[in-house]
């Protein structure tokens, strides 16, 4: 099994809920299982597409928010979703978590992110961008280009939703 990210949108309620269920239940479980619709696995993309913001020259302000929309915060007290037998991140670092303002910060900029410009300033030869990103890039079924675009703007549509309906998100490697 891989390990991959995993981000899921939700209201501020459903995450209080969780919480509640945890610690009344004796061994902590917690219920966590947001509506598919509002799950999105971005398998081992994130490295990918992060390196191909720095590679492609991305400033500064863009690629933090690139990093928040990835990596979360630890602002938002997650450990309860993390409590064996029920943790939902068993492989990976606690979960993360956005609030709802920061999310609608965070889509503000990823929105702003031309991510096709970046990923022409890269070598047009796909062998030779991928050895520059490193991680394995070269083997990516289907393309590097596809692969790295169509999860950017997966990334990006999945802030636009939550941010549409000031949901936070919560991030999790699984």
């Amino acid at each position: 099994m891989a390990v991959t990210q995993q981000l899921a949108r939700i209201p501020a309620e459903y995450l209080a809920s969780c919480r509640q269920l945890a610690a009344a239940s004796p061994d902590g479980d917690h219920l966590w299982d947001p509506p598919s619709a509002d799950v999105l696995d971005l398998d081992w993309a994130p490295f990918l597409i992060e390196r191909v913001c720095e590679l492609g020259g991305l400033d500064g302000v863009h690629r933090c928010a690139l990093r928040q929309a990835l990596d979360g915060d630890t602002a938002i007290d997650l450990a309860f979703l993390n409590t064996h037998p029920h943790a939902i991140a068993p492989f990976g670092p606690d979960p993360t978590a956005l609030s709802a303002p920061h999310v609608t910060r965070v889509e503000e900029l990823l929105g702003q992110i031309d991510f096709p410009t970046l990923l022409a300033a890269l070598p047009a030869d796909e062998a030779e961008a991928a050895a520059l990103i490193g991680n394995n890039a070269d083997n990516i079924a289907g393309g590097l280009n596809n692969y790295v675009l169509g999860h950017f703007n997966a990334l990006r549509e999945f802030y636009r939703g939550a941010s549409r309906r000031q949901l936070l998100v919560v991030l999790w490697w699984d």
